[in-house]
């Protein structure tokens, strides 16, 4: 039978339930357990793919084209799990489910409830999300304890853990351990009171793990041990990291949190947790002293979560390449009013994805400034596009060429809308998940892969225009990757750039730790060697075109 753990968090949002349940996750494989991985997010919300990233942040898409949580991301990172649409429930799509049900008459005509109707679609969807082969699935219930929009999904892992059986199910609570300055003091009472909301509601943890800023002392421990109900043991302490987020298994691991676990749920003792390979990564990250300097130029540079992958990904590349990167968030409509000496001194640019027309034209400047100073640059969905805007106006002299998403009256629609996006509803309509992209030879990408096909995960409406690929061909700009169904163009190039590649689709959702994407980590090799050539952009001359 599956043994099932369950993540809950409590006191403050944002305490790292998404992170703490990858690490777990991996500790777990790391011990031969086969795992799968799921998020229950409270909004009402069908899916993030329709919300801002100023409210969710970045929107990770799975291979089968779910867009989903970005928690899902460190799944991924950390572990093997195989995620799909049925690793992202939402109350939204819960209640989608049930209405739907309820109007083709499954219910036969009773009064449809929250209990037990909406507890038992969570609980389907709860074991819809397990993987086959899986031995333990882990499932985070997003939000906090107390929180009224979580109230069905707890209900529901309550109602889960009374079917399955104590032997079958473990709890494991992420509480905040707060730490007064003025006092120099840390305070309990929230996490009690958070087990406390928890038990209310018939679950009693067999596990907290409490996140402080400062060593949690024996005396603590006992306190909270006694007046939470939970084995003094089984009181982890997770300390905030300087390090790295990467460190949280080792952590984990040390206090004993995986022979808990077993113990608990009756797994084998052996073989013991291996992260001899992942402690070797983070010894190379503690000796590393080197850096480049990556711009990335976006839409929602202040928020982090915004970028999350990409972020990681570049941080993965540079784990290969022996640098720490430096990330220099640059907002892109102050290219445009402060100008490019924003960007001078930096080995390598990223324009990331985004939506909407507001700072394009900064990301349009930016790559003209990469482009013409030899900067490494890498270009990601609307980054790609807004490299083939760039290069039809100031190389192909194509007056206003633009994306017809944001000039729809452009004389060169060089970025065009599919004809299958025409008209539809924004929610979960876009070109979604993993498709097949055939890699050109003699390409640089070609050669970064090692292969001549790859499947990548896609989310946009908006595609190369192939009217125009003859004409950028003929001109420098190479054709690298095609995807070999609908001859849509994944990936454009310039051969005689230092490095300068736009891809469609967004690799980052598929880059780890120990395996960097094979684009982050030649765009990472190539700012390294700028770095270490010691040259400096050159400022370029305006465009000729920006209207």
């Amino acid at each position: 039978m599956v043994k099932h753990i369950f993540i809950t968090g409590g006191v403050v949002s944002s305490l790292g339930k998404g992170l703490t349940s990858a690490a777990i996750g991996m500790i777990l494989e790391r011990r031969g357990l086969k795992v799968s991985m799921q998020k229950l997010d409270p909004y009402i919300n069908v899916d993030p793919g329709t919300m801002s990233p100023y409210q969710h942040g970045e929107v990770y898409v799975t291979d089968d084209g779910a867009e989903t949580d970005l928690d899902l991301g460190h799944y991924e990172r950390f572990t093997h799990a195989e995620l799909t649409r049925d690793s992202n429930y939402t109350t939204g799509k819960i209640y989608s489910e049930v209405i739907a049900r309820e109007r083709r008459g499954d219910y036969l005509g009773r009064t449809v409830q929250v209990i037990p109707h909406i507890t038992d679609a969570i609980k389907e969807g709860i074991r819809s999300g397990v993987g086959r082969g899986t031995d333990v699935a882990l499932t985070e219930i997003g939000g906090t304890v107390g929180d009224i929009e979580s109230l069905p999904f707890l209900e529901a892992i309550r109602q889960f853990a009374l079917e399955q059986g104590p032997d079958d199910v473990l709890f494991v609570h992420l509480t905040l351990l707060p730490y007064l300055r003025a006092s120099g003091e840390m305070k309990t009472k929230p996490t009690q009171q958070s087990v406390g909301k928890l038990r209310e509601i018939g679950i009693q943890p067999h596990v907290l793990i409490c996140r402080t800023e400062q060593p949690m002392t024996e005396e603590m421990r006992q306190k909270i041990s006694l007046f939470c109900n939970v084995r003094k043991g089984a009181v982890i302490e997770e300390r905030d990291v300087d390090f790295s987020i990467y460190e949280v298994p080792t952590m984990l691991v040390a206090a004993g949190l995986d022979d808990l676990i077993v113990d608990h749920l009756g797994l084998p003792r052996e073989p013991r947790t291996d992260l001899d390979e992942w402690g070797a990564m983070l010894e190379r990250l503690r000796r590393t002293t080197e850096t480049v300097e990556i711009a990335v130029v976006g839409k929602y540079i202040e928020l982090h979560d915004a970028y999350k992958s990409i972020y990681e990904s570049l941080a993965h590349a540079g784990i290969a390449s022996g640098v720490n990167v430096q990330i220099r968030k640059v907002q892109a409509e102050d290219i445009l009013e402060e100008g490019l000496d924003l960007l001078e001194g930096a080995h390598g640019l990223l324009i990331p994805g985004g939506f909407g027309e507001r700072g394009l034209e900064g990301k349009i400047r930016a790559i003209q400034w990469a482009r013409e100073g030899g900067v490494p640059f890498f270009g990601i969905c609307l980054g790609m596009q807004c490299a083939t805007v760039e290069f039809a106006r100031n190389v192909l002299g194509l007056d206003r060429a633009h994306t017809i998403e944001h000039s729809p009256d452009t004389p060169h629609p060089v970025i065009a809308l599919m004809e299958d996006q025409a008209g539809v509803d924004k929610g979960g309509t876009m070109r979604l998940g993993a498709y097949a992209c055939d890699l050109r030879d003699g390409s640089r990408v070609r050669a970064l892969y090692g292969t001549d096909a790859v499947r990548e995960r896609h989310r946009h409406r908006f595609e190369f225009n192939n009217a125009y690929r003859e004409q950028f061909e003929e001109n420098g700009m190479k054709v690298a990757g095609v995807n070999p169904e609908r001859d849509l163009v994944e990936i454009v190039e310039l051969p005689d750039h230092p490095f300068f590649v736009g891809v469609q689709f967004h690799p980052e959702f598929k880059s780890r730790p120990l395996q960097p994407h094979p684009i982050f980590r030649g765009f990472v090799a190539a700012a390294v060697q700028r770095a270490r050539g010691g040259g400096r952009s050159t400022s370029v001359v305006a465009p000729r075109a920006l209207a």
